[in-house]
């Protein structure tokens, strides 16, 4: 006798199931699978469904919470966890989404029946109908605190702290700007590896770009070029080219624009001995591998690249990006900590992709404004200081070193750059000049703003050694 299959589960079921993870595991969105402990069919569409739902209402959670709290008598704090994220997943489909109100109500009140009880789903209806004839009646509220910085804050979904110093950096405007930005959706860039491709058209183009928008085109991913580097697209979503497994074969690689400008920063040559002193998971090192092939083509030789990391699993990342993009010859692993490190012999050039706050990748990493605090800079700056003294070590005198971040707080950009140079006069900054483009040039860094030029923030700056 056969067993009657499970019932499918919903995505709004699924993604509440998962933001609890989040809240109670400190689980990381991005890494959340499809798993679940409960009975139930969970299909690829439901679990592309749930994550979106997670990673949406992660960013806004504090601004739902906030349009909620006007409707749930006693306050949240009294709901059940369960409840709670259902309310916040129904708000979203109303206010973010733009979800049909019938639709989004009812699918709250048969997602907190389905997870608690039958009078869950009579709050919920009765919660969401309020917000939705709100939203209706153009009649949301909005925070008027009197505090600016705690206003837009709370509109936005972002911790005070972090918009105080926004606020003092940029003033209102540009700040506000860029709290929007790091709440739409993300468009993903992809580099083309140039790698020869099974089926379809092979590689043309700088880096057979032509070639990959032509496959992305015919998998409905709706491409477009790069409007700062030639051998990069951006997708809308990364799903279809999964799907079609072109990272696999390493037709493509994922990598924000702001990253890879940063090895256009480094600009490493064919023949060069390269460090990367922080490589994984070997994004820009085995773009920078790349580059060094595609001229040692015609130069007779392309170098070695060494791609440093402390965790061994992460330094497997590396290897394996470099085996499937085609540089396994150039790139060679090493698993050990850069600030205990002896470099065998000294190198042309150094990358110091530091670690850091990430406050330039928000829109990308939903849960990371909620898990940073003003301490984490401090902390942070300390250990980018024992980096970049270690990593000037491996540099030969006449070379460069590269430091960058996915930042966008000064205390770990510029004032580290000018840190290092108090302790080290042997070094001084060198202009990136036009190896990048102009609007990203400041300075003589570069510097890569969201809301600014659509990309990831990012940071770097050259530093060169004297001979």
């Amino acid at each position: 006798m056969s067993e009657t299959p499970a019932p499918p589960v919903s995505a709004r079921v699924l993604a509440v199931e998962r933001l609890l993870r989040v809240e109670a595991d400190g689980a990381f969105v991005a890494r959340l699978g499809a798993a679940r402990r409960g009975a139930g069919r969970v299909d690829a569409e439901t679990a592309r469904a749930a994550s979106d739902y997670v990673a949406g209402v992660t960013r806004q959670k504090r601004w739902l919470d906030f349009l909620l709290g006007h409707y749930v008598r006693g306050g949240l704090g009294a709901l059940d966890l369960e409840l709670l994220q259902t309310l916040r997943v129904g708000a979203y489909d109303l206010v973010v989404r733009g979800t049909a109100p019938h639709a989004a109500v009812n699918e709250a009140v048969e997602t907190a029946r389905a997870l608690l009880h039958r009078g869950a789903g009579g709050l919920a209806n009765a919660v969401l109908r309020a917000l939705a004839r709100a939203l209706r009646d153009g009649a949301l509220p909005e925070p008027a605190t009197g505090d600016l910085a705690d206003d837009l804050a709370v509109r936005h979904s972002h911790p005070t702290w972090m918009v105080r110093r926004w606020l003092a950096a940029w003033g209102e405007e540009a700040t506000a700007r860029f709290l929007a930005s790091n709440n739409e959706p993300p468009r993903f860039a992809l580099r083309a590896t140039g790698q020869p491709q099974p089926d379809g058209p092979q590689p043309d183009g700088p880096g057979g770009v032509d070639a990959l928008a032509e496959r992305l085109t015919d998998l409905g991913a709706e491409p477009e070029r790069s409007r700062w580097l030639d051998d990069f697209v951006t997708v809308g979503r990364l799903q279809p080219v999964l799907r079609a497994g072109l990272l696999a074969e390493g037709a493509c690689a994922v990598q924000d624009e702001a990253a890879g400008l940063v090895v256009r920063v480094l600009d490493p040559q064919p023949g060069e001995a390269v460090l990367d002193g922080a490589a994984a998971p070997g994004g820009k090192a085995v773009y920078a591998a790349q580059r060094m092939a595609a001229g040692g083509e015609t130069s007779g030789g392309a170098g070695r690249l060494v791609a440093l990391d402390v965790s061994e699993a992460k330094t497997a990342l590396v290897a394996e990006a470099a085996r499937a993009q085609g540089v396994a010859d150039l790139v060679e692993t090493v698993v050990a900590d850069l600030t205990a490190w002896a470099p065998p012999r000294p190198f042309d050039r150094v990358l110091l992709d530091a670690p850091c706050s990430g406050t330039g990748v928000l829109a990308k990493r939903a849960d990371l404004r909620w898990n940073r605090s003003p301490e984490d800079l401090r902390e942070l700056a300390a250990l980018q200081d024992r980096l970049l003294d270690a990593a000037a070590r491996a540099v030969r005198p006449g070379g460069l070193l590269v430091y960058s971040t996915c930042s966008v707080e000064a205390e770990e950009n510029d004032d580290r750059v000018g840190a290092f140079l108090a302790r080290h006069a042997n070094f001084s900054l060198e202009p990136v000049g036009d190896l990048v483009p102009e609007p990203m040039r400041d300075g003589g860094v570069y510097r890569a703003l969201p809301h600014v030029h659509g990309t990831d923030g990012a940071f770097a700056a050259r530093l060169r050694r004297a001979r």
